[in-house]
């Protein structure tokens, strides 16, 4: 159950901070938090990540529907594994995709304000549920990387006892 609710939290805090941008932000307006490198910025992305596949959103929310039943399945499946970081990943994965899918359902786009400058390279916008969707993809390799050291121990460990 924990893991649903680290979605639902993710979920909350993601509508809550979009709620705020769309409702107190006129469209392009710009908030500096750290002079030009880190800004609130008003956008809307019609598309994925970094603006691709633009006005595509029934694709969208077919694919985000397939994706959220394989995660809570998945999850399901590797819940009472003794290592937590994945069914962790994952409930940050799931909770990032329902939060980008309630924008795309609700008005077509979705609700982008983190804006990052390095020099003259603007990254491209994001939001609370794109980070999660990262931050879960870097956890679910982190933890797949950690399975192939463990396995790499494993039958060294094994050759140990045999002997």
């Amino acid at each position: 159950m924990i893991y649903y609710v680290i979605a639902l939290v993710a979920i909350i805090i993601d509508q809550i901070s979009k709620y705020f941008v769309a409702t107190r932000m006129e469209l392009r307006e710009q908030i500096p938090v750290i002079g030009d490198f880190f800004l609130i910025t008003s956008h809307r992305n019609q598309g994925a990540a970094f603006g691709i596949l633009q006005n595509q959103r029934w694709f969208f929310i077919v694919i985000t529907i397939i994706v959220v039943a394989a995660i809570i399945w998945y999850i399901q499946k590797v819940k009472s594994r003794p290592d937590k970081l994945l069914p962790l990943a994952l409930s940050l994965v799931l909770g990032g995709a329902i939060g980008n899918f309630i924008d795309r359902a609700r008005m077509g786009e979705v609700v982008d304000f983190f804006q990052f400058n390095f020099g003259s390279y603007t990254f491209p916008i994001f939001n609370v549920a794109d980070s999660c969707i990262v931050v879960g993809v870097a956890l679910i390799i982190l933890d797949a990387l950690l399975d192939m050291i463990r396995e790499k121990k494993q039958p060294a460990k094994q050759e140990e006892e045999n002997v």
